[in-house]
């Protein structure tokens, strides 16, 4: 079974940057879909980024370009840097894990999966003041 430990929140002005940690233990490396989620107070959780099995990484809209998702060499942490960030950055965020794809490319629509997946952190908080 599969447990993830984020780490790394905190608060900070616009502009500024952040690095989220997520440790994993179990045997994920190679096995697992890996990505970071966020949930505004009132909102409903999102995806922020995603590394696939085959390494392709995938990111919302909102944070192309700002944000990048990483692994260590060994797979068993997960990281999102985050830079320029920017008060609608902020939130709880939260990494997954899943053997399935988190991010589904459909020929018609892509989705990110939310229900069911494997595993969960249990959230770090970052909050971006303006």
């Amino acid at each position: 079974q599969v447990q993830l430990v984020e780490s790394g929140g905190g608060s900070v002005q616009s502009g500024g940057s952040l690095r989220l940690s997520c440790a994993a233990f179990g045997y994920i490396s190679g096995r697992y879909y890996l990505a970071w989620f966020r949930q505004a107070p009132g909102k409903e959780r999102e995806g922020v980024a995603v590394i696939d099995i085959d390494g392709t990484k995938t990111y919302a809209d909102s944070v192309q370009g700002r944000f990048t998702i990483s692994q260590d060499s060994a797979k068993t942490t997960l990281y999102l840097q985050m830079n320029s960030l920017k008060p609608e950055d902020t939130a709880m965020y939260y990494c997954a894990a899943d053997r399935d794809a988190i991010y589904v490319r459909g020929w018609e629509m892509s989705y990110w999966r939310t229900a069911g997946l494997d595993a969960w952190g249990q959230g770090t908080l970052v909050t971006v003041s303006s």
